[in-house]
């Protein structure tokens, strides 16, 4: 499953490389919850929150069967 999340984080990181940002894949549980760190300008960002829920959730959630929920680090 970790390699099927980076695979597609690896379509992600595009978007965020554009605005200064990044995602780092740190954890995944046997329950389906994925832990990621927002970094480079991502973090500490008003929007993250909406971007990790809206975007990085949403994506993995369609392209990796199994996962629950994306939260930050």
């Amino acid at each position: 499953m970790r390699e099927r999340i980076e695979k597609s984080l690896e379509k992600i990181r595009p978007a965020l490389q554009a605005d200064g940002g990044n995602i780092e894949l740190i954890d995944v549980t046997e329950d389906g919850i994925v832990k990621v760190r927002l970094t480079g300008a991502c973090h500490g960002c008003p929007m993250s929150q909406m971007t990790l829920k809206m975007g990085v959730e949403r994506v993995l959630k369609q392209d990796v069967p199994g996962i629950k929920e994306v939260v930050a680090e």
